[in-house]
Order: C-alpha cells, then sequence, then structure tokens
C-alpha cells in the first residue's frame, strides 16, 4: 500500500509538470503564404490564419489539376471576388479586403494557379460563401 501511494504520489508530480510546462510552450505563428511568379513580378501574400494548414492538409496535390482547369476556375473566382472586394457597403470587407490582379490571357504557372485556387476553396469553406457565381452570392456580413 505504501508503494501503491508512492507511485501514485509520483504519477500525479509528473502529470503536474508535464501539464505545466506544455502550458509554457510558445506557439509559433503562422506564416504567411506567398503566391508569386517572379518573372511575371507578380506576388499575393495570404496571412489567413488557417490557409497553411489547409494547403499542407486538405488541399489536393498540385497536379491533381489540370493548368487550365484552375485557370478557368480562378477566372471565376477572382471575378466574383473582385465583384464584392468593389461593393464594401454589400459584401463583408474584412473578407473581401483587396482586389486581385488576374488576367486570364497571362501565364501565371501551375504553383500560382495552384494555391490561389485552393486559397479560394479555403476561403469558401471557412466563410461559407461561394464564389463559383453559384446561389452563394448573397451579402455576407458575418
Amino acid at each position: 500500500m505504501k508503494y501503491l501511494f508512492q507511485f501514485l504520489r509520483l504519477c500525479f508530480l509528473s502529470t503536474l509538470i508535464i501539464s505545466c510546462s506544455s502550458s509554457n510552450i510558445k506557439k509559433e505563428k503562422e506564416k504567411p503564404v506567398i503566391i508569386s511568379n517572379k518573372s511575371l513580378e507578380y506576388e499575393i501574400i495570404i496571412l489567413d490564419i488557417g490557409f497553411t494548414l489547409y494547403l499542407n492538409t486538405i488541399a489536393k496535390p498540385i497536379n491533381y489539376y489540370s493548368l487550365k482547369f484552375l485557370e478557368n476556375k480562378n477566372t471565376i473566382y477572382v471575378t466574383n471576388w473582385n465583384m464584392r472586394a468593389l461593393n464594401p457597403s454589400k459584401f463583408n470587407s474584412s473578407i473581401y479586403e483587396n482586389v486581385i490582379e488576374y488576367r486570364p490571357q497571362v501565364n501565371y504557372g501551375l504553383e500560382v494557379n495552384y494555391k490561389l485556387f485552393n486559397y479560394f476553396q479555403f476561403a469558401q469553406q471557412k466563410y461559407k460563401i461561394r464564389l463559383d457565381g453559384g446561389s452563394g452570392l448573397s451579402p455576407n456580413f458575418n
């Protein structure tokens, strides 16, 4: 019985030490995702919390979609995004903070299109919006 008490006391102390030390661990800040094409001098910096995790864990691999598919989707998404960004009295300006300059005739490359497409996928999920021209074009004041 004496050993059982000492064992339980030791377990309690080690649990206390572990819980105290784990609460002192500083959480690493999420780094921004940079979407860029140096040769085109094109860059988007995404600071939206959770996007890095989404890109690394949920997004399909970079070669899952064709470049043409990504370009077509991004053209639609950017058009709807910009329409909302230019109309802050109707749409939530904390979501649609900036207009995105994306020209369909420019070849931004696979990486830019992939990350941009996945940001739109992430934003639609996080903010419960639709950017594909579907029924989700109602104002969003969440």
